[in-house]
This record gives C-alpha cells, structure tokens and sequence, in this order.
C-alpha cells in the first residue's frame, strides 16, 4: 500500500454500487405475483394453475440457471434466448410437463424488465461520485454479458460518473485476470500503484486488484462478513461504499 496519492479509483457495479440482488428479488416477486396490468397479473398462477409450491420451485430453479449461467456469443444464441430457455427449462422440471414458449418469453420479458426498473443509483452514491470525480479519474469495470451489463448502466444512468466504462463480456477476459486490469490502467493513463480497487466480490474484484498490484482493495461485505479461507485479504473492508472516502483520506 506504499505511495503517492491516489489518483484512480475502480469501481465495481453490482452489488457494490447498485443493489444487483434486490433487484432481482423484486423482480422475481413481479413474475409470481403478476404486476399491475390485469392482462399479466398472477402470471404463473392463473396461466398454469399453479399453487404456491409449484410457483416457488419453478422461480427457484430460475435463479439456479441464473447463478451457473454460463453464455458464449459465438454460439448464435442471444443473452435473451438464453434466459427464456431457464424460464422455459424451469417450468418443466418443476411440473414434469412443459411451458409454451410465449409465456416462458412473457415471464422473461417480465422478470428482465422488472429488475431493471428496480436498480437505481441512490442520491447518496451519486452524489459520492460526483464529489470523487472532482479529484480522481474514475472507472466502472464490471464483469458480465455485454448486452445485460450495458442494459444496467443505462437503467441507472451513471455514465456520467465515469472517465471510462468497462465491461468485461466485451474483452477476451474478465476479472480477476491481469489483461483487463492493464487495460484499464492504460485507459486512464496511470500505473495500478495509482489505483484503488473497489468490489464485493473476493473471487474477481479483490483478487483481481490484488493480483494486479493495485495501491489498495477495498471490499464491499454490508453484512460485515468474515474474510473466506483461503482469499487474498482485502486491505480495507467496509459495509458500503459510502465509507469509501474515509479510506481515501488515509491513503493520501
């Protein structure tokens, strides 16, 4: 952690800028309750006849699909089509029968359009923002699909926030790996001693900045968890991101 002042500060999206997993709570709830419109309202319920048993299994292997999901652009499917075939897969080893492919493509659509409704940047972290971009560059550098990633920031509308955005489902890696890390010290024009790495994630934000010799980590843990065995520690941890310029004020 020895140096000069910071001067870039990287920043993860999900989950360390915007509430990635309440959203997609919200979302979920959306699909087995329906939304305002009659014409969608208690979707799974009234379309299939379903209890709240069958409801509960079906969005939970959804989320399953969801958590190992992995996607290649090459394979000529769509991140959509991809998404439409868990709901489609859920369905029928939930019930042993299949779903039309409408509505598995109706409680996509809704579940897709809800979570993007829900992520917001608060005023608080917009605000934050606004104040660190004064004095550092700044860098969104989020791994994820291309088209669902870009989808987020354009929901939350913090491009204007950012010296530059970087999302990794457009680069041949990802975090945690040193490529996209490099480019990104080039993108900025600084060194990785120059920079403070920001995430919730262990796996792809700390050791990633950790692995690319970045002045700091910080790690975003609001339930104030315990470091995992085995992971590189982070420098500092805070329950959000708010705390960051505490941080900061010792670095420099």
């Amino acid at each position: 952690m020895d140096g000069g002042a910071v001067k870039a500060i990287l920043f993860d999206l999900d989950n360390t800028l915007i509430e990635t997993s309440r959203a997609g709570g919200v979302a979920i709830r959306k699909v087995t309750r329906g939304n305002v419109s009659p014409a969608t309202s208690e979707l799974l319920r009234t379309t299939l006849g379903l209890d709240d048993s069958a409801i509960s299994s079906i969005c939970d292997k959804f989320k399953e699909k969801l958590f190992h999901e992995t996607f290649d652009p090459a394979a000529g499917r769509s991140i959509d089509d991809v998404r439409v075939g868990h709901w489609e897969e859920s369905i029928q080893e939930a019930l042993g029968r299949g779903a039309t492919r409408p509505l598995a493509a109706q409680c996509y659509s809704l579940w897709k359009n809800s979570r993007l409704e829900a992520l917001s940047l608060s005023p608080q972290i917009s605000g934050l923002l606004k104040r660190l971009r004064s004095r550092y560059k700044l860098l969104l550098l989020s791994n994820g699909e291309a088209q669902t990633q870009r989808e987020k920031v354009e929901a939350v509308g913090c491009e204007e926030f950012f010296d530059a955005i970087v999302i990794g489902g457009e680069h041949a890696e990802q975090k945690p790996f040193l490529s996209i890390f490099t480019l990104c010290f080039n993108m900025l024009g600084v060194g990785a001693q120059d920079c403070v790495m920001v995430g919730d994630s262990m796996d792809t934000d700390i050791r990633g900045g950790f692995n690319a010799g970045v002045r700091a980590t910080v790690w975003i843990s609001s339930a104030g968890g315990a470091v995992p065995d085995g992971s590189v520690k982070p420098d500092y941890t805070i329950p959000t991101v708010l705390d960051l310029p505490h941080i900061l004020a010792q670095l420099n």
